[in-house]
């Protein structure tokens, strides 16, 4: 699902609607481990990601967490805004450092119940985002974790559109719900077969075909899952780059 360097979900925005939204978006680096918002706390902001990752997270009451669903440039942090809530039982921070548009969430509110094309659109995001959740469960069940690591790569190249990307194992073992010495072994093998290059905490893709033919068909089933929902991305050319800083 290779993209332009803009955020999916702002780029199918009808024009007259994300003129509306432009002068209210404002660039945001997004740096690793930053907070977007907290499990029960008021959502104030949402954001468009354009080349960082977030993950969507659960925490047990031992401490113990494990990602739940992740966010790039094909969505919004910020889903519960969308169904009319102002709060989660989730965390979502950031996975992989990137940039963003941040737009208060009120903003969005008014914009949902402005435009129909506009809370359509958020609407099929909010479906295709909850599908993909849903696969990963899947995933996770019948799936190994070399499969599984190869899907997220995946997921994550289409996102960042860069060759290399931080990747900690601290976040891979609670992205793949497994044991960091099996995630270890995991990208061991793939690094033994001329598939990624890591270290450091920094993956290198070094032959996406070969990474999708190890992959299972999860990622996929939901790549089109976002395509049938969203279409093809249009590209603004140059049009979200005059968002406020």
């Amino acid at each position: 699902m290779i993209q332009s360097r803009r955020n999916r979900l702002l780029e199918m925005l009808p024009r007259d609607d994300l003129n509306r939204l432009r002068p209210h978006l404002h660039s945001v680096v997004l740096d690793y481990k930053m907070p977007l918002y907290e499990a029960f706390a008021p959502i104030n902001d949402v954001y468009f990601p354009v080349d960082g990752v977030a993950s969507l997270v659960s925490t047990m009451a031992d401490g113990s967490s494990a990602e739940i669903g992740t966010i790039g440039n094909e969505g919004i942090v910020g889903t519960p805004i969308i169904l009319g809530d102002t709060v989660a039982p989730t965390n979502v921070y950031v996975q992989v450092p990137g940039h963003g548009l941040k737009l208060k969430a009120e903003i969005l509110r008014q914009a949902l119940q402005q435009s129909v094309a506009t809370r359509t659109l958020m609407l099929h995001y909010v479906h295709a985002f909850f599908n993909q959740v849903a696969q990963s469960a899947v995933c996770n069940h019948f799936h190994s974790i070399e499969q599984r690591c190869c899907r997220w790569l995946l997921m994550t190249h289409d996102r960042v559109q860069a060759e290399d990307f931080l990747l900690t194992q601290e976040f891979l073992a609670m992205m793949l719900g497994a044991r960091r010495s099996s995630v270890t072994e995991a990208a061991k093998r793939l690094k033994n077969r001329g598939l990624i290059s890591y270290v450091r905490g920094h993956v290198t893709m070094l032959d996406r075909a070969g990474i999708e033919r190890t992959s299972c068909e999860c990622y996929a089933v939901s790549k089109a899952e976002f395509d049938r929902l969203l279409g093809a991305p249009k590209g603004l050319g140059a049009t979200l780059e005059s968002a406020n800083g």
